[in-house]
This record gives structure tokens, C-alpha cells and sequence, in this order.
């Protein structure tokens, strides 16, 4: 068995961004377990719509790319 005391004293600390797979860890973690919450903050009761197409079929007329040389 392996004993980890620590101290850690953070001042300042920002997170852009966490998605539901990130993980962030201050300090020595032994078993990380995974957790997932869903929440349906916009209340809503039904699927949501069909998406619309996307991509060069979806654009009304002749695409001129741009030049990124």
C-alpha cells in the first residue's frame, strides 16, 4: 500500500473548457472513476429536428474557393 500526503495551494487557475470526456487533476489521483451526467437544461420533451444538409450540395451555386497558400 502507498501512503501520498500532499499540500497543494493554488492561486489562480482557469479552464477554458471541459467536454464529457476531460479529465482535470490537481494532485495524485489513485483510481480516476469516469462520470457522466446528461441534463436537460432547456427543457425539452421531444428529438430534436432533422439537421440540414451541409457541405458543397447544400450551396445554392458554384463555389469559388479562397486562396490559402
Amino acid at each position: 500500500m502507498i501512503h501520498v500526503q500532499q499540500t497543494i495551494s493554488i492561486q489562480c487557475i482557469r479552464v477554458n473548457g471541459i467536454s464529457n470526456s476531460s479529465v482535470l487533476q490537481i494532485g495524485t489521483a489513485g483510481i480516476i472513476k469516469s462520470l457522466s451526467n446528461l441534463y436537460n437544461t432547456g427543457g425539452f420533451t421531444g428529438p430534436a429536428p432533422e439537421a440540414a444538409p451541409t457541405g458543397p450540395a447544400a450551396l445554392p451555386g458554384p463555389v469559388v474557393p479562397f486562396g490559402g497558400r
